[in-house]
This record gives structure tokens, sequence and C-alpha cells, in this order.
């Protein structure tokens, strides 16, 4: 499979930005398609959603060159190539957060309401973009035996696209998108039928959710990001768990008929 959908000349289009830009497209569906519920002001999500992809774009992109920097520093022209693959969740999900608060903040508008509405969609695009590393045969694991691959039931076109460089990987990038995938379904129920619902939770249940997979699934990659010979995926996962179990815990706390998820804000009011 070749890594691009159109390849004519110097006009390309390569899978892993089709992947991406799905995910987002996705995502944000599944974000407006919640965000109507409250009667959120369609310019003020359009705004949110538009300048949070932008800045979790360059965050993502920005974190993974900071821990590779030395693959850069003699052509730093090739930083702005990020159809080749090389972004950073973890950086895109810092850099987008830090937007949403500013921009809440500004409007005056309650930050875990949003997150809360986000985080559905947020992990549904993580699910589908990690499908643009199958294609560029990048975030794979530790060498294992084709027969190990069979047994897990992978379909033949994974197996085939594991073998890289005379051996077989484990198929991390399908490990993490079936864990988010799962975690998109258990939020999306939670949110569904848990009456007494906080806001913020979700959040919290994201945080923990993703980092928990996350952590196990990156000791199996080979292609970490390193520092002080830690997994850097490792450490932020560990934190963001604790921060969503915090955040779950406090906002928990008070009566359980407060600060409930599916109360209606005034949302509607703001005035740009």
């Amino acid at each position: 499979m070749d890594r691009y959908l159109v390849d004519i000349g110097i006009f390309q289009i390569s899978w892993y930005s089709v992947f991406i830009f799905l995910g987002i497209f996705i995502g944000g569906a599944f974000l407006f398609r919640e965000a109507r519920k409250f009667k959120i002001p369609e310019d003020f999500l359009s705004n949110l959603v538009f300048w949070t992809i932008i800045f979790g774009l360059i965050g993502a992109r920005l974190y993974f060159v900071a821990f590779n920097f030395e693959l850069y520093e003699n052509n730093l022209i090739d930083i702005f190539k990020t159809w080749e693959g090389g972004l950073a969740i973890h950086g895109g999900i810092l850099f987008g957060f830090i937007f949403i608060l500013i921009y809440t903040l500004k409007y005056k508008v309650k930050t875990f309401r949003i997150l809360d509405i986000a985080v559905p969609g947020l992990i549904i695009g993580q699910a589908i973009g990690r499908w643009g590393n199958f294609i560029n045969q990048e975030a794979f694991g530790g060498e294992v035996s084709r027969k190990f691959l069979e047994s897990l039931f992978i379909p033949d076109f994974i197996i085939d696209r594991m073998y890289i460089r005379g051996a077989y990987y484990h198929p991390t990038f399908l490990y993490e998108s079936l864990w988010c995938l799962i975690g998109f379904i258990i939020i999306l129920l939670i949110r569904k039928f848990y009456r007494y619902l906080k806001t913020g939770q979700l959040t919290g249940v994201y945080f923990m959710w993703y980092s928990l997979g996350r952590f196990f699934i990156e000791g199996l990659r080979t292609d970490s990001l390193m520092f002080e010979g830690f997994k850097v995926a490792q450490i932020v996962s560990a934190l963001l768990f604790i921060i969503g179990l915090i955040i779950v815990i406090s906002r928990g706390r008070g009566s359980k008929f407060e600060n409930l998820y599916k109360e209606e804000d005034k949302i509607n009011d703001i005035k740009f």
C-alpha cells in the first residue's frame, strides 16, 4: 500500500493526512451534534473548534519535534512536513486544552461544560487518526512472529503491513485505536444513562481511560519519545490519569443534583 492517495508530480495527498482529517471531521460532527442540545451559538462553537484544531496540530508537531530535534536541526524545513508523520497526541491535547481554557474564560463559559462536550469527539478522532500511523508503518511495537499476530485474529492486510524490514511487529497503532473506540462507547453510555453525571466528570473519565491504555501500550512501542531514559508518554499518561481521577472525585462532591451535565447553561446568551 502506497503512502499517498494522490501523487501527481509536486501535488501529493498522503493517507496520513486523510486519516487525520477524517478523525477531525467525525470528531467535530459529534461535538456539534451534542452542542446543539445546549443551544450553544454556532459562531462561538465554530471559532472554538477551528482554533482548537489549529493550536492542537501545532502543539502535536512542536511536542514531537522537541523530543526529536536531532532529526530536524540540520534541515529545519522538514519540521513543516507533517504529512510524513510526527504528530504527538499529548502535545495536541495540551495545546488544545489550553486554548479551550483561554477561550472559555474570555467568554465566561464553563470550561468543563465545553470539555465534556468535546471529549467524545476527541477520543473517536484519535481512534481514526491512528490508522495514519498504520499507512506510514510507524508507532509499532516490538518484534513478534506472524503466528502470534494470527492468534489475535487480526486481518491479513494488517499483518502484512506489520512486516517491516524483515520482521513482524506489534500493531500498537491498532491496540490504541481499539482502546479509544471502546473508550468512546463507554463515554457515550455514561453520558446517556448515568443520571447524576456532573459537569467535568466526562473529561476526567477521558483522561483516566485514555491514559491507562496509553501507559501500557507505550510500554510495547519501540519508537517512543524519551527523556532521561524514561518514556515521555508513560510519564504524561501517569500524570493525566491522576489528574482525571482528581477531576472525577472533586466534581462529584456536593449534592448529586447540583452541577449536572444535563443542566442547561446560559451559553446561548454569549455576545461576541
